[in-house]
């Protein structure tokens, strides 16, 4: 059930956006309002009214699900042989609207694919690898809340995942029949994901075991559908694979997913924009504040400025809307 409106009225549209996005604790892009009076200054002071907007958290699943629909409809049902009534199919509408909303609810979404034997591991972003080995006890519900609000340093951000780790020892490095294990896992929830979907994808695997990292790559038709604005449903399913391929694991393993090379995309898009901003800096003097980023974009646009002679970067704010600031070197 959608989220009802609540009523903001401030002194001009932009304040009354900003408070509810405050109010609502979402950024700008999860916002959706209408505007019922744009306000007005009235003439020296006079009849001036308020700007007055109805505001709610928009579902994420309301961005994906007419697609999705879309993608559904395309599977013949009458075409389908007779069988016995099977499972309730996985939702991924469901799984990436608990994720936009609060991650701990797609722990849920996981059980509804398989139920696990062992207790979950906790989840770890990259800007968290190098949290002590005492974060690994923890569910992964306090995991995944206690990394989204922590604060970290520009530097800790620029610093790469596998400079911030360190290799595992081959005496202690997972077995291949563990290895297949793990991919086993991952390619039975997908192909469930994508069975509910009526997506045909082809998914390759690979297994790097010095970083106990697993590279997933999908190809098919409307791969859109999978990345998302800014890549949040790829993220989103990125994070559930993470969910069932380390629950009874006995080490952290990294999950990447990608399709389309979308990452190596993204990656360019950001760096692009990074030496934009800092050229505006340079020739403007004054600092720029890029909009709220997740870890790993915010750690691109550090990189990318980190050899700059005339501007430096650092982030503020707190998760979700820490966001990268330019500023001109003293």
């Amino acid at each position: 059930m959608s989220q009802e409106y609540i009523e903001i009225s401030e002194k001009t549209l932009d304040d009354a956006i900003t408070v509810a996005c405050q109010k609502l604790s979402v950024t700008s892009d999860r916002l959706d309002y209408t505007v019922v009076d744009q306000g007005s200054n009235g003439f020296l002071g006079f009849n001036a009214r308020n700007a007055v907007i109805k505001a709610r958290i928009k579902d994420a699943s309301e961005a994906t699900e007419s697609v999705l629909k879309a993608v559904l409809n395309k599977v013949d049902e009458k075409s389908k042989p007779a069988a016995p009534a099977p499972a309730p199919a996985f939702d991924i509408t469901k799984a990436t609207s608990d994720i936009a909303g609060d991650r701990a609810e797609t722990f849920k979404a996981t059980e509804a694919v398989k139920k696990p034997e062992k207790a979950a591991e906790p989840v770890k972003t990259n800007e968290d690898a190098s949290a002590p080995a005492k974060e690994t006890e923890k569910t992964d519900i306090d995991a995944a809340k206690s990394f989204a609000n922590k604060v970290v340093t520009s530097e800790k951000e620029v610093a790469t995942h596998r400079e911030d780790r360190k290799a595992i020892p081959a005496e202690q490095q997972l077995s291949d029949d563990k290895v297949k294990e793990l991919e086993e896992k991952a390619e039975k929830f997908l192909t469930d994901v994508f069975g509910s979907m009526g997506m045909k994808v082809n998914i390759t695997m690979t297994f790097d075991k010095e970083w106990n990292t697993l590279a997933i790559d999908m190809a098919g038709d409307d791969m859109g559908i999978l990345i998302g604005k800014r890549g949040q449903t790829l993220d989103s399913l990125q994070y559930l694979i993470s969910l069932v391929v380390n629950k009874g694991s006995e080490g952290y393993i990294h999950v990447k997913a990608d399709t389309e090379d979308y990452r190596e995309r993204r990656k360019e898009t950001l760096e692009k924009l990074a030496r934009n901003i800092a050229y505006k800096v340079k020739h403007s003097r004054h600092s720029v504040e890029l909009e709220p980023m997740n870890p790993y974009e915010r750690r691109i646009i550090h990189s990318a400025l980190q050899n700059d002679r005339y501007v430096t970067t650092h982030s503020e704010g707190e998760e979700p809307y820490r966001k990268v600031v330019v500023t001109l070197k003293k």
